[in-house]
């Protein structure tokens, strides 16, 4: 399932124009379909559980980063993709 970006800045109470520039700066998983971009349904949930376990600010940009270099370090080894 997939959430719009104006659904996803709603339910993360931000405006959708942080949204999109997260994505464009990819920093926030979306995929993009043609000219519109979707947010996964599970990258949503995920950050929010990732927030309330750690009971600290979840930095999306570094976790993104860290999913980049899972996927690098896959690709270069040989191993599953994240």
């Amino acid at each position: 399932m997939f959430y719009t970006v104006a659904e996803a800045a709603r339910i993360m109470r931000v405006d959708p124009a942080t949204v999109y520039r997260a994505i464009r700066e990819n920093a926030f998983p979306a995929v993009r379909l043609r000219t519109r971009y979707v947010v996964p349904v599970r990258a949503v949930e995920e950050l929010a559980e990732q927030a309330a376990a750690s009971g600290e600010v979840v930095d999306v940009a570094q976790v993104a980063a860290e999913r980049r270099t899972a996927r690098e370090v896959g690709r270069l080894t040989g191993g599953a993709a994240w």
